[in-house]
């Protein structure tokens, strides 16, 4: 038997023109926390959903202890959903929103054979005396014993959370899937429910799916975490390798705080950024090859600057108190950098900067350069998305070419008016010297712009490149691989895809609680 009690494998769903999941493949073992973490929009509530059987794969399959559920409906799932908002029943009390499903819920009762002399199923429901002991169970198991008269309005959001995840357990799910059950709470009962939820997976030894975009709640309860951004997955990993080796440079910014540079690996073990050079424990990097340096604040050690460990120097900005450490902001020469120490440094004075080899992570970029497959629309204008750009190019209008743009050669103005074409900012990173903004075109065209800008999330800009930017060579087109069409042609690559807006059910409405139910064929019987 597998160890594996979920298979998620090469599914996609999509939405209209939008895939939600792309092409997802992930993996989920007996008795497992696993804990679905990104922004909103990344397709992680859309991977429970289909988990859950509430929504149905474009492609791809769900696996299911063996058994392939794809198509399964939701009800014939040996799982059961909490969902943020409860969704309990306000004219029932505690007792009986427990006790619902159990009431409609039909199990075995022998067989018997029909006058066909057939074996068929019986079924019966649970008796009043087995599901008052069942639901005694389930509240106990949620420390709320003595509450099964209580009314739910009466309760508190932690208990009213709690009766939920009650009424979940109660019908015996192979598979618990909760979809941000904490989020309506406080700060406080959140971090006190994280800890009850962690001890209730310790005593039921069920499989816990979990989504959420908090990261410190991913990191304190997961045995995995899978991180996905744009409907990809990016990383799947336990907490410590998610945090301390992460994936790509999305990762390690959305996963804590972060300085990520871009540098260059000038070869093996040898890194160069803020005009340093460094050794690092890295390989199999081409020479030169253009980099990002992700170095987490606690990693930055600060000494004196006369300390024979010292690699570069740099002055601070400023030291802000934590609570258990201090926030040190420094520059070193262009590039800021962020520092956790137990100590306070004064504001403008210098201090020496030491880091590790091994404290060093080392990413490949995705992308070095905007390139595009399109088609020229007239002599000295070519087609991106769908505006027409001056260039200098004397090509024909028809030419199949390829336009390339560096990142710090797209202008993008908060006036969308004043671009030659419209985009939406769907991430900012900020890389110690300079923001690196990807803006999405109306038609899915991403551009990775470097700006002096901290632009936010949904921001609608303006997109213009000065025609002496543009950097066009024709393309050949052969007879199986038609011209493009004048659209940009997106950038799939994984690493570096930018979050979805609406496309996510992470802003689906929500369906009622399904109740576990037993398959019956059409000559079963049902007994009292």
């Amino acid at each position: 038997m597998s160890d594996n009690i979920i298979e998620i494998r090469n599914v996609t769903k999509t939405y209209g023109a939008k895939d939600a999941v792309k092409n997802a493949s992930l993996n989920i073992k007996r008795g497992e926390f696993v804990t679905l973490l990104g922004p909103s929009g990344c397709g992680k509530t859309t991977t429970l959903r289909m988990i859950a059987g509430f929504e149905m794969p474009t492609s791809g399959q769900i696996i299911f202890d063996g058994e392939d559920i794809t198509n399964l409906p939701p009800h014939l799932r040996r799982v059961n959903t909490v969902f943020q908002k409860y969704a309990l029943f306000p004219h029932l009390n505690v007792f009986n929103n427990i006790a619902f499903g159990l009431k409609m819920k039909l199990i075995p009762n022998g067989t018997k054979r029909n006058r066909k002399g057939e074996e068929v199923q019986l079924y019966r429901k649970y008796t009043k005396a087995e599901i008052k002991a069942k639901v005694d169970a389930a509240l106990k198991m949620v420390d709320l014993e003595d509450y099964g008269h209580r009314g739910v309005s009466s309760l508190s959001g932690g208990q009213q959370q709690r009766i939920a995840i009650a009424r979940a357990i109660v019908n015996e799910p192979e598979v618990l899937l909760l979809d941000e059950p904490l989020g309506a709470l406080d700060l406080k009962m959140r971090k006190d429910m994280q800890l009850e939820l962690m001890d209730m997976h310790r005593r039921l030894g069920i499989t816990f799916v979990y989504v959420t975009h908090d990261q410190e709640e991913a990191l304190t309860m997961s045995d995995k975490i899978v991180v996905m951004r744009d409907g990809v997955i990016q990383q799947i990993a336990t907490p410590e390798t998610v945090y301390d080796e992460p994936a790509n440079a999305f990762v390690a910014d959305f996963i804590g705080e972060s300085n990520i540079l871009s540098g260059v690996m000038l070869e093996d073990y040898k890194v160069e950024f803020a005009d340093t050079v460094f050794e690092c424990v890295d390989k199999g990097f081409k020479h030169n090859e253009p980099i990002d340096v992700i170095i987490r604040p606690e990693d930055l050690k600060i000494r004196k600057p006369e300390d024979p460990k010292t690699i570069l120097t740099a002055k601070v900005v400023s030291s802000v108190f934590k609570g258990d450490h201090y926030q040190v902001t420094l520059m070193a020469g262009e590039n800021e950098l962020i520092a956790h120490d137990t100590a306070t440094y004064e504001e403008g004075s210098t201090v020496g900067l030491y880091i590790k080899p091994f404290d060093l992570h080392i990413m490949h970029k995705s992308r070095i350069i905007n390139e595009i497959d399109t088609e020229m629309a007239d002599e000295n204008l070519v087609w991106i998305s769908d505006g027409k750009f001056e260039c200098r190019c004397p090509f024909e209008a028809g030419t199949p070419v390829r336009v390339q743009v560096d990142f710090d050669d797209v202008e993008i103005t908060d006036d969308e008016e004043d671009g030659v074409i419209g985009a939406t900012v769907v991430s900012s990173i900020y890389k110690g010297s300079y923001y690196q903004c990807i803006v999405r075109t109306d038609d899915y065209y991403d551009f990775f712009v470097d700006t002096d800008d901290d632009w936010l999330k949904g921001d609608r800009v303006g997109i213009r490149i000065a025609p002496e930017k543009i950097i066009i060579e024709k393309r050949e087109v052969t007879d199986d691989a038609p011209a493009e069409t004048p659209a940009a042609v997106p950038d799939q690559t994984v690493d570096e895809s930018a979050p979805a807006d609406a496309a996510d059910a992470d802003a689906a409405p929500e369906q009622a609680e399904t109740v576990l139910t037993d398959d019956k064929n059409n000559d079963a019987e049902v007994t009292e």
